[in-house]
């Protein structure tokens, strides 16, 4: 008897319902049966879309697709128990050897982060092609660099890469074009996109910025 009034009744809501409005070709009748067994006869269709799958925002390191995920690893650490960004050290291998562990120079630098013979020798490496030995000197020397030059980015990679004596000599990046290069070259992989930095370490020194002259007052915009 329950399934018979039910129906008179959802029966009579129907007669209310055509009469009470103009038919349109979506108010089609359909008939269900609800979660109590009753079956119901209804216009009211949901047309309404699903909402659109959530975006994933990439955050993954733009260069973990190029350095093997152990030696990732090996690094990150490395560079966190010295107080170094690691993405600034993954920064500096993508641009010394292109995460090639056998990677020699026309000048003998060796391995990940090139270490030339001195420089290896002065951190205590034995094997200059252990990942282990190089990353661990590299790092210590990079905050050696970055101590020295007070967290100067520019002149710590400039030093990296030509030696403390030219950049002392300099009194700032010396003008040599591989030198110069190369500082740009690193900074553009450690301030790009999904690098994974540490934001809060350093600005990016090349930005472009806008500038006012206090003599003139005239507005320029420059990334010196």
């Amino acid at each position: 008897m329950q399934l018979r009034f039910s129906v008179i009744f959802s029966g009579a809501i129907l007669l209310l319902s055509i009469h009470a409005r103009p038919s349109f070709a979506e108010d089609k009748i359909r008939a269900f049966v609800n979660s109590s067994g009753r079956v119901v006869f209804t216009n009211l269709v949901d047309n309404t879309p699903p909402p659109p799958a959530p975006v994933l925002v990439a955050t993954t390191d733009v260069l973990a697709t190029e350095i093997p995920s152990s030696i990732k690893t090996m690094v990150d650490t490395i560079a966190t128990n010295y107080g170094v960004d690691p993405a600034l050290v993954r920064a500096v291998i993508k641009t010394e050897s292109n995460f090639n562990r056998w990677a020699v120079s026309n000048k003998g630098a060796l391995g990940l982060m090139q270490l030339i013979p001195t420089t290896a020798v002065r951190f205590g490496v034995n094997d200059a092609f252990s990942p282990q030995q190089n990353v661990d000197a590299g790092v210590r020397y990079l905050k050696t660099l970055l101590e020295r030059y007070n967290g100067n980015l520019d002149l710590a990679l400039a030093a990296y890469n030509a030696g403390e004596g030219a950049v002392d000599r300099a009194h700032g990046i010396p003008a040599f074009r591989e030198t110069r290069e190369y500082v740009q070259k690193v900074q553009n992989a450690y301030f790009r996109p999904g690098s994974g930095r540490m934001e809060t370490l350093w600005s990016n020194p090349h930005a472009i910025r806008k500038d006012t002259e206090s003599a003139s007052g005239r507005v320029i915009f420059t990334n010196e």
